[in-house]
């Protein structure tokens, strides 16, 4: 059956089920084949529209391309680089706007479910007091849920793609597990402090780290305290947030930044308004001078010359202008941008940017988005879950507002990589090979097709009858056949003209190792 507006069928016609197993056969070996070809790599950012916006944005859609188109990739990143404010459809800034955490500032939110636990504990018999526990738990689930579609909103619909693909990446880098105590009831808020700073100086962000309650809560430094030192943070601040593990710091240096940390806590919501002598507060983060250590400290080699807070700025401010840490993020960055293994000429490049623009994070991704490098891996990057749920709802809707995320969230979670859902500080692994199993390709395959026939559910709001539900997506549109066909490979070519339906057509193109690869 030829389809209109569909490739021509030709050759001989596989079976349903050996057609599908062909895709998938192709889509198992996404990450070492490649992608859809590669744009030429002389620097200048003449690069193909849809492939560049398949990396700079959480995935090509009309829009993306078409202003890549008219602006010129050029002037398209600088926008992306220096963001203003970024305004959203009506139709999804009206469900943000509907969220508790949009409507209830954190101090007074954090200070309700202390109440919440307090009435909880204090009941009078077993069966009420889990009752009221349960009742808590749902309200914390509830805010993270919110925090998690909220961010999946502005990933789909923002037009400042970059910095919400960069608050992902150091919501990554700088990784919070939501089921640690009362986590879930800080993420939104530690998610707006991340992305306020996404692409601006790294010491900024990493101050935005260190006073946060999430991170601090996370990491046990709330129970950091002279004579009762706890190092957790610390190690992870040195290891996996600035200099990393070969950065060249050794077990003192831990216990010495351990010992400038201490004193540097949350304020238990109960004790908002009981604020001790001395003590600093912002919100809900404290520094008690009572519980700080006060002794002479060396770190990395060099004596600290603050006392107090102003201590833990000193030691962050040398932190962050570390050439370790210039080397560590900026191969990390090239990492996510680039492929497993970057070259070391450009991960030193960007290096050098970082140390001279003082951590600048854009201008060491304008290092990156400018280098040769960075053109000739267009569209060779493999898909992580993240990237590859979220491209697949940007390309299909194509901007038609989503009215229930619950089904992306759900396939995130069925990949193993959950929003703030990561138990160990590391975050996950920015490796191909940690996401191209024949699991994670069956997992997509599964996607693809819900996604593909519409049945996926994205826009079964509340309330609204089935016929409010659209019809199945028209990925073989003009997107397609003025950007898309030229780059795909034969073999994908192939499977999709023995497509029998619009709907399959759909889910091969979004089972295919053209799409696995950004």
């Amino acid at each position: 059956m030829a389809m209109p507006g569909h490739p021509t069928l030709h050759g001989k016609r596989l079976s349903h089920a050996g057609l599908l197993a062909s895709v998938l056969g192709l889509a198992a070996c996404a990450a070492p084949a490649g992608g859809p070809g590669h744009a030429g790599g002389n620097g200048s950012l003449r690069l193909d529209p849809l492939l560049f916006a398949n990396r700079v944005t959480w995935g090509a859609d009309s829009a993306s391309v078409r202003q890549i188109e008219v602006d010129g990739a050029a002037s398209y990143l600088e926008q992306q680089l220096r963001p203003g404010p970024a305004v959203l459809p009506a139709e999804v800034q009206a469900q943000i706007d509907a969220m508790t955490i949009s409507r209830v500032p954190l101090p007074q939110l954090a200070a309700e479910l202390a109440q919440q636990k307090m009435a909880a504990d204090a009941a009078a018999d077993d069966g009420a007091r889990q009752a009221a526990r349960q009742q808590l738990n749902q309200s914390l689930n509830t805010l993270a849920r919110e925090a998690a579609t909220r961010s999946l909103l502005r990933d789909l619909y923002s037009p400042r793609q970059l910095q919400e693909q960069m608050t992902w990446f150091w919501l990554n880098h700088f990784s919070v597990f939501q089921h640690k105590g009362p986590i879930r009831a800080l993420l939104a808020d530690y998610e707006d402090q991340l992305r306020a700073h996404a692409l601006g100086r790294f010491r900024d962000l990493l101050g935005v780290t260190a006073h946060h309650p999430a991170m601090l809560h996370y990491l046990d430094n709330a129970q950091n305290a002279a004579g009762h030192i706890n190092e957790n943070y610390a190690r992870e601040l040195m290891e996996l947030h600035t200099l990393g593990v070969d950065g060249g710091y050794s077990q003192r240096d831990v216990q010495e930044l351990a010992r400038v940390l201490t004193g540097v806590g949350i304020v238990h919501p109960a004790q908002l308004r009981e604020q001790p002598a001395a003590a600093v507060r912002e919100g809900l983060f404290e520094f008690n001078p009572r519980r700080h250590d006060n002794g002479e400290k060396t770190l990395l080699g060099q004596p600290l010359h603050a006392k107090g807070l102003a201590e833990v700025d000193e030691a962050l401010d040398r932190l962050a202008r570390h050439p370790a840490t210039a080397r560590f993020i900026s191969r990390k960055l090239a990492q996510y941008f680039v492929g497993d293994e970057p070259p070391p000429r450009l991960v030193a490049a960007m290096a050098d940017t970082f140390l001279r623009r003082d951590g600048q994070i854009a201008d060491t991704l304008r290092t990156l988005f400018r280098s040769p490098e960075f053109a000739a891996s267009l569209g060779r990057r493999f898909k992580d879950p993240m990237h590859y749920v979220v491209s697949a709802v940007r390309l299909a809707y194509d901007g038609k507002p989503i009215l229930n995320a619950g089904p992306m969230l759900a396939w995130i979670n069925r990949m193993g990589e959950p929003l703030y859902g990561h138990q160990t500080p590391d975050g996950y692994p920015l490796l191909s090979s940690a996401w191209a199993s024949p699991g994670q390709m069956t997992t997509r395959f599964e996607i693809a097709r819900a996604i593909g026939n519409g049945s996926a559910g994205l826009f079964r709001g509340e309330g609204l009858s089935p016929m409010a539900r659209p019809a199945f997506p028209q990925l073989a549109g003009p997107l397609y056949y003025r950007h898309w066909q030229a780059l795909i490979s034969p073999a994908t070519r192939q499977a999709l003209d023995q497509a029998e339906s619009p709907q399959e057509w759909n889910t091969f193109l979004l089972s295919s190792p053209d799409f696995m690869n950004r």
